[in-house]
């Protein structure tokens, strides 16, 4: 067993363990208004963690150590996640009398029903939905299972950083609940129409159809910011160090806006597009109101205007903050320049309010 779906009264640090950085966020709430009291980024050390998959615990607790130092943090209970594509979630029917007990022997007695893998390789949840509408003498429960290798060395590494990990999340649970504050913008709220989030990482692109805030479908492509930062050390002869601080500060050629960013921006748009038509062409007739774009690219340079003129789709930037205050020892202005690529990080913070 383990907690996706736990319901805590312990106040929580969400923080997201992603392919180049360790990202924190404090919440609370006050008056029913949200506040971010801390946040925080450190980038790993490169291979670090490959396909989301963390290779060096010992590096990654250190930059998170360095992190939880640097931002003053005091809370020690930890909710982080696990990439989608590392978990299994299934809704199976159950007889609607089962009581907790009763379902974890099921599930254990029938796991090769519901689960591909040996049981004793997989930590595993699930969460009662409600009476099922096709069988009304049965539940549905929603089950998730995980490889055990995916969640013990994020795990090893809060724990070697001197936290607690006490919530284990799915980054598409985490990024529904960010995505519930950005559709507050949205008009009618985001409800009646399927909205696109395109969450551009360092090393994969992830699209993300929701609908009534609910994702309906989603999918990854090995294609993110990282091709960004590769071809400005290869055409610059610089570290990747300094590549990636000289998109955040400055100081490339003269000939880099027409020479590397703008066909870097050309090939965003043409993943998008084809993104979107594998959706299309596996969902006869469903069309895309809007492109909502996320992810630590989502704020380059007229990146969202290109993609709503070349698709025809209106396109704007997720801010899941834009409502929220801000403690003292936050600086709002960085806050939302680096809002876009904080979605998954936001959505765990927001695990300490389940219960309220």
């Amino acid at each position: 067993m383990f907690d996706f779906f736990k319901v805590i009264s312990t106040p929580l640090i969400g923080i997201d363990i992603s392919s180049s950085t360790v990202k924190t966020i404090e919440l609370s709430r006050m008056n029913g208004q949200y506040i971010v009291e801390n946040y925080g980024i450190e980038i790993l050390p490169t291979q670090s963690v490959i396909e989301k998959n963390i290779k060096a615990v010992e590096k990654v607790a250190e930059t998170l150590k360095r992190l939880v130092k640097r931002l003053g943090i005091k809370r020690r209970y930890v909710a982080l996640a696990v990439a989608g594509s590392s978990v299994l979630t299934r809704t199976i029917q159950l007889g609607a009398d089962y009581d907790d007990r009763q379902i974890i022997e099921q599930i254990e007695v029938e796991a090769d029903r519901y689960i591909p893998y040996p049981l004793e390789e997989v930590y595993f949840d699930f969460e009662i939905i409600g009476p099922s509408a096709k069988h009304p003498q049965l539940m549905d429960v929603l089950l998730a299972a995980s490889r055990v290798e995916a969640l013990d060395a994020r795990v090893a590494a809060i724990t070697e950083a001197g936290l607690k990990a006490t919530v284990v999340d799915i980054e598409t649970l985490a990024m529904e609940r960010a995505f519930a504050l950005v559709a507050e913008h949205l008009p009618e709220k985001g409800m009646g129409a399927n909205i696109a989030l395109i969450d551009i990482g360092s090393t994969t692109t992830g699209l993300y159809v929701f609908n009534n805030l609910r994702i309906i479908y989603n999918r990854e492509q090995a294609f993110g910011g990282k091709h960004l930062t590769d071809e400005i050390q290869r055409r610059y002869s610089l570290s990747a160090e300094e590549s990636v601080a000289a998109q955040k500060y400055g100081g490339l050629p003269e000939d880099y806006i027409t020479e590397v960013l703008e066909p870097f921006k050309e090939t965003v748009v043409q993943q998008i597009n084809r993104a979107l038509q594998v959706f299309f062409s596996s969902n006869d007739g469903a069309e895309i109101e809007y492109v909502v774009l996320a992810g630590g690219s989502a704020l380059l340079p007229g990146l969202d205007v290109l993609i709503q003129n070349q698709l025809s789709i209106k396109t704007l930037i997720a801010n899941p903050f834009l409502d929220m205050q801000v403690g003292e020892k936050v600086n709002r202005n960085a806050l939302m320049e680096d809002a876009p690529g904080l979605m998954v990080t936001c959505g765990l913070a927001l695990r300490t309010f389940d219960n309220e």
